[in-house]
């Protein structure tokens, strides 16, 4: 089996340093964790790129909540992805539903065709959509979307462990929409990994975890090196 991927979430080239030191794989860059992070200013992403060698994927988020926003909002959200993806960003997180709760495909569509073909997470957007599976299968096919970042639930991975579990099981069989990889994450506890190891998920997400003394302290690198260990075991 494939050494698992661990990705963390950082918020400046400190964060992505640490993350890095501890066998972090990627980085998922984002700014303001008090809206669950949303896209980070272009200065920054220069300097996390700058500052390490791992893969970054760079959120692309105008507000909280999962909503594309008006017309201005999401066209200002186009042209700050024209202009990371001109200076160099090559993979991005993102995703957007409508308001009956499907994926809102205008926006995806449009915000795809800016990053033009770049590798993209859709995001925990998923764990709040009316229907995941109908989500998927809508999505199927998508240019460059490679990952779900997903806890099975809005509540968190401890809710929905056996949805992943239950994935997991159809991305197996080959099933139509779960060809993209599925990255644990929202909640997520070391306690997890065993079980989701074995169903064959081999992508892990980390926030908080990465963080023993909280968002307003950086990246430990001792407390990724853990969950590089975990999961390598």
């Amino acid at each position: 089996m494939s050494r698992p991927i661990l990705e963390v979430i950082a918020l400046d080239a400190v964060d992505a340093a640490a993350a890095e030191a501890g066998g972090a794989d990627r980085l998922e860059l984002v700014t303001d964790m008090a809206a669950d992070g949303l896209t980070p200013p272009r200065e920054t992403v220069a300097a996390v790129r700058a500052a390490v060698g791992i893969p970054l994927r760079v959120m692309l988020r105008a507000a909280d909540g999962f909503a594309a926003g008006d017309a201005r909002t999401f066209d200002a959200l186009c042209a700050e992805a024209a202009a990371l993806r001109a200076e160099g960003a090559e993979e991005f997180v993102l995703g957007f539903l409508a308001e009956d709760g499907g994926p809102d495909l205008a926006a995806l569509d449009q915000l795809a065709d800016v990053i033009d073909g770049c590798r993209w997470t859709f995001h925990r957007a998923i764990d709040h959509a009316a229907d995941r599976d109908g989500l998927r299968k809508r999505l199927d096919g998508r240019p460059g979307l490679d990952t779900y970042l997903t806890a099975g639930s809005a509540a968190g991975v401890d809710d929905g462990l056996s949805v992943l579990l239950a994935e997991a099981a159809r991305a197996a069989s080959g099933e139509p929409g779960y060809d993209p990889q599925i990255m644990a994450g929202g909640g997520l506890a070391l306690g997890h990994v065993p079980r989701l190891r074995a169903a064959g998920v081999t992508a892990f997400h980390i926030g908080g975890a990465a963080r023993p003394n909280g968002w307003s302290a950086p990246v430990a690198p001792a407390a990724v090196e853990t969950w590089r260990t975990a999961l390598d075991g």
